[in-house]
């Protein structure tokens, strides 16, 4: 990222910021993840320049919240209230724009339909249910059931229903739901950080104002953020040491996605003090469990929707994924496939890096659980959930925030830190703005736009010190 050596100033982070978004929506406008009927060719040059013009707003939006990080550490760093601020005004020009890097949103209204007619979606794919939801479904997942848990079903089939044949109707309700978890992230993040003794501030700029929450959460409306909502909320109940309520809060979140039943392990670790007698630990595991498995069966029955999504957990498990483990497996099969009885080795390749990441993500998980007395338990999840992101067999940018917004929360200033804001950094920049598989022009367009950003933002730094320099010659004037 550029060094800078004028004032970082937060309203003028603020200011390039949003000029980013709007560069952003607007770009969106025609190279978004648009329905099916709304969308342009990829060799259209409207198409081709929106595809410039969201890279360049990309750039100067992540220039903006980075150099709003160092002023953090600055002489005038931003209060909680001014990141807020500024998350309500980097979000606001995409509250009305196509979704972008992701066409998710439209799986979860057919999904929803789907709930909502009666269909099994731990059987059957969105293409099963036709329409104009199901038409915007990216193609890889066209066929695939859904992995998610009866609590975002339940949440999809009402918004469903609501928006009735209108898409756009429809995204916005998604998005609507997205808005909540954000909601409750700004909310509780400051509470968690001060109980884990971190600045308040630096939680919201690493957990909340991150450009993947921004393209991710508030753009795209994926279900990962009333997922981190409701984990955040279980983590303050059980840290104000309201086990049971965390209990279920935590629960709730898992079967939003079940990467938040990590979050079980935290609240038993921090119900075992208040208890007393022997055995607190095994005591305090097992009322966990009880009470969540009670919460689940009766979410489950609520939501009429089943238990298939423990079998469809493998669903974003796609052929296609470039995963960590996934990706060794692929080079693993290519170097032996060449050689003599190679074709069988190859063959396991991906299965067994797969295996290996699984085992290396649990080893990790324990190690991070083991030192919790002195990380934390929020700390442990926060490892544990990173873990499950970087070697898990599936790899999606968004995936990151699992671990990103507790690593805010609970970690303090250093290489965690640093590295987490780096990793969520450059995890804004893999995917196109219309969330299918990008072609060389698009590739290039998408540099370009990138290029033309730093040029921007280099000649701002050049400019900056002499408007600096001109306004401390003036006279002041009293106000």
């Amino acid at each position: 990222m550029l060094a800078l050596n004028v004032d970082l100033d937060p309203g003028r982070c603020r200011t390039l910021g949003f000029v980013g978004s709007l560069a952003l929506t607007a770009g969106g406008l025609t190279a978004g993840a648009l329905p099916v009927r709304d969308a342009l060719p990829p060799s259209s040059g409207r198409f081709a320049l929106g595809v410039l013009t969201v890279y360049f707003g990309l750039v100067l939006l992540v220039a903006a919240w980075w150099w709003l990080g160092t002023a953090l550490r600055g002489p005038r760093p931003p209060t909680p209230r001014d990141l807020v601020l500024t998350l309500a005004v980097w979000s606001a020009p995409l509250l009305c724009a196509p979704p972008l890097f992701s066409r998710d949103v439209y799986s979860y209204l057919a999904q929803g339909a789907m709930v909502d007619a009666g269909i099994d979606v731990y059987h059957h794919g969105p293409a099963d249910l036709g329409g104009p939801s199901a038409a915007g479904v990216a193609p890889v997942w066209a066929h695939t059931p859904a992995p998610y848990g009866p609590v975002f079903l339940a949440v999809a089939g009402r918004v469903a229903r609501t928006a009735g044949p209108h898409v756009a109707a429809g995204v916005l309700g998604m998005r609507g739901v997205a808005l909540l978890g954000v909601g409750l992230l700004v909310a509780l993040l400051p509470v968690i950080a001060r109980h884990c003794g971190v600045e308040p501030a630096g939680a919201l700029w690493l957990g909340a104002l991150n450009p993947l929450v921004l393209l991710h959460l508030v753009s795209g409306a994926h279900n990962d953020a009333l997922m981190l909502g409701l984990l955040g909320a279980g983590l303050v109940a059980a840290l104000a040491r309201r086990p049971a309520a965390a209990t279920v809060l935590v629960t709730l979140a898992g079967l939003v996605k079940a990467p938040a039943l990590l979050g079980l392990g935290a609240v038993a670790a921090l119900w075992a003090p208040g208890l007393t007698g022997r055995a607190r630990t095994v005591r305090a595991v097992a009322m966990t469990a009880v009470l969540a498995l009670a919460t689940t069966a009766l979410a489950t029955a609520l939501a009429r929707t089943g238990y298939g999504w423990l079998g469809s957990l493998a669903t974003p498990v796609s052929s296609g994924n470039w995963s960590l483990t996934s990706g060794l497996g692929r080079i693993t099969a290519a170097a032996l496939a060449p050689l003599p009885g190679g074709e069988g080795l190859a063959r396991l390749s991906i299965p067994l890096w797969r295996g290996l990441g699984l085992a290396g993500t649990a080893a990790l998980a324990l190690a991070a659980w083991l030192r919790r007395d002195r990380l934390g338990a929020v700390h442990a999840l926060a490892l544990s959930l990173l873990a499950v992101f970087l070697l898990g067999p599936a790899l999606r940018p968004w995936y990151a925030l699992w671990g990103l917004v507790l690593v805010g929360a609970s970690a303090p200033a250093g290489r965690l830190r640093t590295g987490a804001a780096a990793l969520g950094g450059a995890l804004a920049f893999v995917l196109m703005p219309d969330g299918l598989p990008p072609g060389g022009l698009q590739l290039a367009l998408a540099v370009c736009g990138g290029v033309l950003a730093v040029l921007a933002l280099w000649w701002m730094l050049l400019l900056a010190p002499a408007a600096s320099s001109v306004a401390t010659s003036r006279p002041r004037t009293a106000l």
